[in-house]
């Protein structure tokens, strides 16, 4: 840890947190000092930064090849009108910068893909995944959980979410083992053909910014074996029980020991 002394503008600026027990000075420095990967900086991407961001994590990774579009921002709220064509994680890094100096954005104009996501994980302590497709999804936990690294989950549509945590710890439960493949292409909609309500994704993103922040200050109970049905026409949160699979390929025994071993496309089946 880099240390606990807090300048006077820190002090001043994270001292909500530094008068809580659970955070203090040690809790801040901590946040200060780590380093979080944020794929996707669009619907979920953008309040995930935006609460990340201000809460001080210290290097921020931002990794997205898209740019802005007019569609975007009825709910990416860290872009703008003057941003529409621009790289979203250029629009990003500068919402951050303006946002909070104290925070490093590291900024990974790419799509993460099986070529590049090892590399990409080696920096960073926690991922959150705000991914709009299920190759992507399947490819950050099948990563994350060979790696150890722990990372949140989110998913949204018209006005369902879905939200989880996967700590990636030994004896504990994977993506895969609720859902072992993707549907098949074309059974599931997406939110450019069915919709989505615009502030769904800042309900979903706020529950993956605040697991991030939980698992970097250790602290409290994550969604580890469990996942959220968040439904906003009707105001319901419901939770199912995710149980590790033995015969899970990715976190079962005898399971792969590389993505390699995957094809990321159709149903990212084993």
């Amino acid at each position: 840890m880099a240390g606990l002394a807090l300048d006077a503008d820190q002090l001043d600026r994270y001292s909500r947190h530094i008068i809580m027990d659970d955070v203090g000075p040690a809790g801040q420095a901590r946040l200060l000092d780590s380093e979080v990967l944020c794929i996707g900086a669009g619907g979920l991407g953008s309040p995930v930064i935006q609460y990340l961001a201000a809460a001080g994590v210290g290097t921020l990774g931002i990794a997205d090849d898209d740019v802005v579009e007019r569609s975007n921002l009825q709910r990416q709220v860290i872009h703008g009108d003057p941003d529409v064509g621009r790289p979203k994680v250029e629009s990003a890094r500068e919402f951050v910068e303006r946002q909070n100096p104290d925070v490093t954005v590291r900024s990974h104009e790419t799509r993460v893909e099986a070529d590049n996501i090892e590399a990409l994980l080696e920096t960073y302590d926690v991922v959150v995944d705000g991914s709009d497709n299920f190759a992507t999804r399947y490819l950050v936990n099948d990563a994350c959980t060979l790696a150890g690294v722990p990372f949140a989950h989110g998913a949204i549509l018209r006005f369902e979410g879905q939200v989880t945590t996967f700590e990636a710890t030994e004896g504990g439960p994977c993506y895969r083992c609720l859902f072992p493949e993707a549907p098949e292409p074309g059974t599931v909609p997406d939110c450019a053909s069915a919709g989505v309500l615009g502030v769904l994704p800042g309900t979903v993103g706020c529950i993956q910014a605040t697991e991030a922040v939980k698992l970097v200050l250790e602290y409290g109970e994550t969604l580890d074996g469990r996942m959220i049905f968040y439904d906003a026409a009707d105001m319901t949160f419901r939770e199912i029980a995710i149980e590790p699979r033995p015969d899970c390929p990715i976190c079962g025994e005898g399971g792969i020991e590389s993505i390699q071993e995957v094809e990321y496309e159709e149903t990212c089946s084993v």
